[in-house]
């Protein structure tokens, strides 16, 4: 099919940076995909690609394991997801999520009240595990799962990440920036962005948060 180039024209012109926004993305931070086996894939990544290796989870955190490979300083530009399950390759879901790291965590809390004004559904909010970065995670129209993070965990060659029982696993904007991880400097530029949670809004948030994560891992 021809492209129309006066169309590609009209939409460049159409869709630009909208002004006042609260945040500004970074990079693009990492992807995850699913897999239809883990071992062969990091086969691949670490062989033929040459992705190092950060963290790894059993099936037991992650249906069929989960992979979190390095290029970089950061703890993970790539993550596999064991979850496909070798009698279904070809479902085409591999996408997991896409996310798009912020320079400062002022940012992250911004984003969030942004998707809110906006009524975007915001899946999970807080610290993940392995990487430490503090998120939050919602979808695009077509249900794509996007992230926006801050404070990923940054290695130098031949570092070992961080140890499992220096992970927080927070529910949480607030959680996370309360109780902070070793080395993570949670103060933020502007406190007010920060919001009174009652017990039973806690307690929501961490249910929705269990929900949603398992749904994206695959249990």
């Amino acid at each position: 099919m021809a492209i129309d180039l006066a169309k590609v024209e009209e939409l460049k012109r159409r869709y630009v940076k909208p002004k006042g926004l609260p945040f500004k993305i970074g990079k693009l931070g990492h992807i995850v995909i699913n897999c239809a086996d883990l071992e062969r894939s990091l086969k691949f990544y670490t062989e033929i690609m040459g992705f190092e290796v950060s963290d790894i989870y059993p099936a037991d955190m992650a249906p069929g394991g989960m992979a979190f490979l390095r290029c970089g300083p950061d703890h993970h530009s790539l993550a596999l997801v064991g979850s496909m399950g070798k009698d279904k390759p070809n479902d085409n879901f591999e996408l997991n999520h896409i996310a798009f790291e912020v320079a400062t965590l002022d940012e992250v809390l911004a984003a969030r009240a942004h998707l809110e004004q906006h009524k975007i559904p915001i899946d999970f909010e807080g610290r993940r595990r392995a990487g430490v970065q503090i998120a939050v995670e919602f979808r695009d129209p077509d249900n794509h799962r996007l992230e926006i993070f801050w404070g990923l965990d940054q290695l130098a060659p031949g570092q070992k990440a961080r140890s499992r029982d220096e992970w927080k696993w927070a529910h949480s904007l607030e959680e996370a920036i309360q109780n902070p991880v070793k080395g993570q400097d949670t103060r933020l530029k502007n406190p007010t962005l920060m919001r009174k949670l009652s017990a039973k809004a806690i307690q929501r948030r961490k249910e929705h948060s269990l929900e949603t994560q398992g749904k994206k891992l695959g249990k």
